[in-house]
């Protein structure tokens, strides 16, 4: 059985990921909104990526970090995160 604190905190970062990612596709660009807007930290998108594969998404999860050319997470480019968040919010 899942703590339902930590149930709590993945439901207010999930909340949080979408909202940021409706103002992310609402503006006129990408390379806008990264300057403007702080880059997700490893360990946020990490999170969202774990959430995704216990939803049973392994397989969709591992597509997303391969299409950049690598094996894991940490050796994507920092500059690729928010472009991670946009492909995970597509699944």
């Amino acid at each position: 059985m899942v703590d339902e604190k930590i149930a709590n905190r993945i439901v207010a970062d999930l909340r949080s990921l979408a909202d940021n990612l409706e103002k992310l596709t609402s503006s006129p660009s990408i390379q806008e909104v990264s300057t403007e807007k702080e880059i997700p930290t490893l360990e946020e998108v990490r999170h969202v990526l774990a959430t995704l594969s216990q939803e049973g998404k392994q397989v969709e999860v591992k597509e997303i970090i391969t299409s950049f050319g690598v094996k894991k997470l940490s050796d994507v480019p920092e500059e690729k995160y928010i472009e991670i968040l946009e492909k995970a919010a597509r699944i």
